[in-house]
């Protein structure tokens, strides 16, 4: 029998934190559940910072299901498996706290964990899934790539948004005959680039997943120059890199170990000299960056997250712990947070694109790469 559950929201800030949670509540509250929000995502489990959430009339999860940005905050640097403590005379050292979490979790009386991120957040989820404690995820990132599913929360606002940027770049680019390189997030997976390209019109759309030839882009806007079009529209995902070499990172973060601490960013100013060398005409390169992340949710948005939140504690429910609310064949269902990681079995091993993850990748035998083959979109190879 639950009676008290308990809901983190972790990792970068998307559109669709509030909705996800107002479901659960919601969801919770007609089984006569108690929902509690864990501020700023592990950290607050780590430091014991609980708020009771209530969608009554002022409650704390009132009028949210529009709202930006997470109530209950966020944390892009919590690996409480292997945590970074600063001791009194200034020397550092990582260690393992999350038996203080569970410790915390037991005190508290939770019944079960929700936490809402992406592939980071739902690692740390199964190494505590493993260690006893009732967790259910939720895939949350605007990169779309947490595997097990085939569309997180999130992602679709930030295509909405790349897609009104270009519709923008557009006239301007027509206007004085130039190159718009627009760059979007997309870390190892080129979702963002890809499917903003196709719904804004682009002409070449570079993704991590296929080392780009600057030559072939060249080429791409030079015959179009042969056809009449003076102007040329590409997206180049943060994380996109030329054949031979190696994605541009605009800096290191001190955020502690177990996360990813490469900070992303360059490669669409880059793109977009190297194109004006080779073609004769003007490029300009906008970087939509955090822009993407920030705003209300879309109205697919919003239903997508509502349905998360509340399959999700349907699956509390149902006593389903140690796993993943997805969509699968466009339908709701769960996987196991065990098959979410993959081979990245370790205690709190470093998450993100490494040998052991299971992120969601691009594939070349996706409806996307295929439809933007055939309508003429250039990708880079």
């Amino acid at each position: 029998m639950l009676k008290k559950v308990g809901i983190l929201a972790n990792g970068g800030d998307v559109a669709g934190f509030n909705a996800v949670i107002r479901g659960i509540v919601k969801t919770a509250e007609n089984k006569g559940i108690e929902c509690y929000g864990i501020i700023d995502g592990y950290n607050g489990l780590l430091k014991k910072n609980f708020e009771k959430l209530s969608t009554a009339a002022e409650g704390e999860a009132e009028g949210i299901l529009p709202k930006g940005g997470s109530i209950i905050g966020s944390s892009t640097n919590a690996n409480v498996f292997n945590y970074k403590v600063v001791n009194e005379d200034g020397s550092v050292e990582y260690k393992d706290l999350s038996d203080v979490c569970i410790q915390n979790i037991k005190d508290f009386g939770f019944d079960c964990i929700f936490t809402l991120g992406g592939d980071g957040t739902q690692k740390s989820a199964r190494d505590f899934s493993s260690k006893g404690v009732n967790v259910i995820g939720v895939p949350k990132t605007i990169d779309n790539d947490v595997a097990c599913t085939e569309i997180t929360f999130g992602y679709n606002t930030a295509v909405s948004v790349a897609m009104e940027a270009l519709d923008r770049l557009h006239t301007t680019g027509e206007t004085h005959h130039r190159i718009m390189v627009l760059e979007v997030m997309g870390r190892y997976a080129g979702w963002i680039a890809l499917e903003s390209a196709i719904a804004g019109g682009a002409d070449v759309a570079l993704i991590p997943e296929i080392p780009f030839d600057i030559n072939s882009v060249a080429s791409k806007i030079q015959n179009r120059r042969k056809r009449g079009k003076e102007f040329s529209v590409v997206v180049v995902a943060e994380g996109a890199k030329p054949k031979g070499g190696d994605i541009v990172i605009k800096g290191k973060r001190d955020n502690g170990a177990g996360v990813d601490n490469t900070k992303l960013g360059g490669i669409g100013e880059i793109v977009a000299k190297q194109l004006e060398e080779l073609t004769g005409l003007e490029a300009r390169n906008t970087t939509l960056g955090y822009m993407q992340r920030g705003g209300t949710p879309t109205a697919f948005d919003r239903v997508l997250s509502t349905k998360y939140g509340a399959k999700a504690m349907e699956l509390a429910l149902e006593g389903k712990f140690g796993t993943l609310a997805v969509i699968k064949n466009g339908k709701l269902d769960y996987a196991s947070l065990e098959d979410v990681v993959g081979r990245n079995k370790k205690i709190g091993a470093v998450s993100g694109n490494t040998e052991e993850s299971n992120i969601r990748k691009v594939t070349m035998d996706h409806d996307l790469v295929k439809t933007a083959r055939d309508i003429g979109i250039n990708l880079g190879d």
